[in-house]
This record gives C-alpha cells, structure tokens and sequence, in this order.
C-alpha cells in the first residue's frame, strides 16, 4: 500500500504509533477529568472540558473509552430506596412550575433533603440551591428530617434572606411547620410547592459516593464537596460555567 501511494514505510509507522500516543493521552486526560469530577460528569461534562483544553473529541468517543477504561459513574450506580413519608396537602401553587433556567439572582431558592448513612444509622443533608446560578447557597446535615434541619441551612446563607423571593420545595412535613412559616412570613419569602410526587431532583452526586463513620466527617465532607459544586463543578444549565464564575460574569 505504501508502495502503491509512493509513501515511505517508515511515514506509515509514525502515524500509526503518533495515533496511539494520540489516543493514549485523551484516556489519560478523560480519567483525570473524571476523577476531578469525583465520578460524577458523563460524556458532555467530559468534552467541555476537553474542549478547554485545546482537544476537539465527540461524545461518543469519550463514552467509548469511558467503557473500555471501566469508569462507573456515580449516577449509574443503585441506590437503597428510603419510604417516603406523608406530604401535605396544602393548596399552594406552583409558582415555579419547572421553569428553572433564565431566574434572577436569589430570585428562587429551591431546597430538598437527602438521606445519607452515617456510622450505619441514617441521616440527612439539606440543601437551598439558587436556581439563578446552581450555587448550594446554604446547608445543613442532622440526625433527624424536621424543620430544625432546615432553619439550620437557612441560616448557614451568607448573604440578607429579604433578598430570596421564592422559595420552592417539595411536600415534605419538614418544609411546612410553623417555624418554616415564621421565617418566610418574617422576611417576605412566597413559598412554592411542587405538584405531589414531582419534587426538584437536587444535587446528590456528594451522597452516592461512600458511606460516613460519623457526623463530623460527615460535616467537613460535605463542606468540601460545596465548595467544589460551587466553584470548579461544570453546570449544563449555565453554560459549562461553575457557579460562582457564572455569577461573576453575569454582575458584568
């Protein structure tokens, strides 16, 4: 064949070995990738961030070698199934109504709880999401699924609660209680509830990864993992952008 193009042989073998160092080094960047992503991103995360690094590579080739190389994502894995507790029945509206992208800044808070194991007992974490940008604004973790949980992350929020307008939720009893109905009613909050059965599916990719020895590492854990949602994770939704980047460049 080489003959026939009037090519030299040795021209023939320089590709054929540069193709698999090609090849050898784009699975050493997807693993990196993957890893840094603590096993969460899938293929378009991948090549966004392959993208950033000079690499044009189609999803498809980087779900190929995500198979081959044995990288199991954290969404791919089972999960135990907790009962669902009772929700109320309370006619509050929607006013949500899954329009979660193009929101202003703080202009909708969005929470849910999420069961963890710890030291083989269940717990749970809170988090309140600002659909503006995907940033975890505040969080709390606890023994028990009340209303302390979440005054507790409400109160973990850096920044003047008057500046929240909505704040949205499933119908879980821990969400509607006097005390959640004291602090909205204090700093003029609308509440939002999701129709029955249909709760915001929150960040959970921190709670799939391993199981915790105790509440303190539990704590510190999860402390790390917002501040990488906050600031390095890639979100879709905002344009492959972390959120606090995104945010930045938004005040623009």
């Amino acid at each position: 064949m080489c003959k026939l193009l009037n090519i030299p042989r040795n021209s023939y073998y320089y590709e054929s070995n540069r193709e698999v160092r090609d090849e050898t080094e784009l699975e050493k960047l997807i693993i990196v990738s993957f890893k840094n992503s603590r096993n969460n991103y899938g293929t378009r995360k991948i090549k966004q961030e392959m993208k950033n690094l000079g690499h044009q590579v189609s999803r498809r080739r980087i779900g190929r070698i995500i198979r081959e190389l044995g990288l199991i994502s954290n969404y791919t894995k089972a999960h135990y199934k907790v009962k669902k507790a009772k929700c109320n029945e309370e006619c509050v509206e929607n006013i949500v109504n899954r329009e979660f992208s193009e929101r202003k800044e703080y202009d909708v808070a969005i929470s849910d709880l999420t069961y963890v194991r710890v030291g083989g007992k269940w717990h749970y974490i809170c988090l309140i999401v600002d659909l503006f940008n995907r940033e975890i604004i505040g969080y709390s973790v606890g023994p028990h699924k009340d209303a302390a949980l979440v005054l507790e992350a409400f109160r973990s929020i850096k920044v003047s609660l008057k500046k929240i307008t909505i704040f949205h939720t499933d119908r879980g009893s821990e969400f509607k209680n006097e005390a959640i109905d004291t602090l909205l009613k204090t700093f003029e909050i609308t509440r939002s509830l999701s129709a029955k059965g249909t709760p915001y599916d929150n960040e959970k990719e921190f709670v799939y990864q391993k199981q915790f020895n105790s509440l303190n590492e539990l704590r510190i854990l999860l402390a790390d993992y917002v501040h990488w949602h906050n600031f390095i994770r890639l979100h879709g939704s905002i344009g492959y952008m972390p959120p606090e980047k995104y945010r930045l460049v938004s005040s623009f």
